[in-house]
């Protein structure tokens, strides 16, 4: 039984992660093969024939899944009716451009975008942000779009943690699916905080001794940190099939459509949060999806050393928070 029609807003729709991951939703990988798709793709006005030549490429494949490709420059008519949203696309990081000035420039696109879901998007639309700095540009859109849930918006640090998983089985030399429980703390940024110390192989909690600690400092948290600088000096572009893995399962997960009963790192609204964290923020927590909404991992007791990591990275959060506030009177 073919199932109802899923609308899908993509920002930076001619962008190089939004290329590796509209064929995938296209395909069925997002929301399974027995469900046809809508994709509204979003893109700044001259990077329209691009966009067009994208268009051409998935008519050219014949996805029997995909029933519509709508192609718009403005947020108000491609957020039309949709059920998600993907915020793909920011303006980059330019050369001498400090990180304030990066977050000054995305809250006018940010605020528009917010306003445009507000107004536009399906009543129960999951929002999804992935350009930097996502978990604040997140924050920006949620506070322009009142009308939707406050617990509906997601800034995603599951790339963060694919990282963490596939650093700590190379170190144990194990298997990544034999590994359970890594989380993602706080920002996404350089203040992130990669937290193994929960962690399971096959059901064994890891036991890390102090000769460990300066591996995890120097080595382990830094390369998580650094990783996407890394990708960029290799191949002299940023993640983008990588990127587009972790988006399709953040979408999966918050819509309840993940299987794995495991630790989900996402950043996400931290009102009624365990750990302290101030409610207005978007901090990434590890989570669950359980009654249908997504919610922290409780009871986590977390030692010294990744507590006062939370504390910093939740203290850029509000500096953030703080530089923004103009854009959101």
């Amino acid at each position: 039984m073919v199932k109802p029609l899923r609308r899908v807003a993509i920002s930076g729709g001619a962008g190089q992660i939004a290329y590796s991951l509209i064929f995938r939703i296209a395909n069925g990988e997002l929301f399974g093969d027995d469900t046809p798709v809508s994709l509204h793709l979003l893109e700044i006005e001259q990077a329209i024939p691009s966009l067009q030549g994208v268009k051409m490429e998935l008519e050219d494949c014949a996805l029997p899944l995909l029933q519509e490709v709508k192609i718009e420059s403005s947020p108000y008519k491609a957020f039309e009716g949709v059920e998600l949203a993907l915020l793909v696309g920011a303006k980059p990081r330019g050369p001498g451009m400090e990180r304030k000035d990066l977050m000054y420039e995305n809250a006018k696109i940010f605020v528009e975008q917010g306003s445009a879901l507000n107004q536009v998007a399906d009543s129960d639309c999951k929002v999804i942000v992935v350009g930097n700095p996502c978990n604040t540009n997140c924050l920006i859109a949620r506070e322009k779009a009142p009308k939707l849930k406050r617990d509906n918006f997601f800034a995603m640090t599951r790339l963060d943690e694919n990282r963490a998983r596939s650093l700590l089985a190379h170190k144990l030399n194990m298997a990544v699916a034999d590994i359970r429980k890594v989380a993602i703390w706080g920002n996404h940024s350089s203040t992130q905080v990669p937290d193994i110390f929960h962690a399971e192989v096959k059901g064994k909690k890891i036991s890390f001794e102090l000769s460990d600690l300066k591996w995890l400092e120097e080595d382990f948290i830094k390369k998580v940190q650094g990783r996407g600088a890394e990708v960029i000096q290799a191949r002299g572009k940023s993640s983008a099939a990588s990127a587009a893995h972790a988006i399709v399962e953040t979408a999966q997960f918050v819509l309840g459509l993940y299987s794995s009963d495991d630790w989900f790192s996402v950043a996400q609204t931290a009102k009624g949060n365990p750990y302290g964290v101030r409610e207005d923020l978007i901090y990434s927590f590890p989570s669950l999806y359980e009654g249908g909404k997504v919610k922290p991992v409780p009871h986590i007791q977390n030692n010294d050393f990744i507590q006062n990591k939370m504390k910093a990275s939740e203290h850029e959060l509000d500096e953030e928070f703080e530089q923004i506030l103009y854009y959101l009177r």
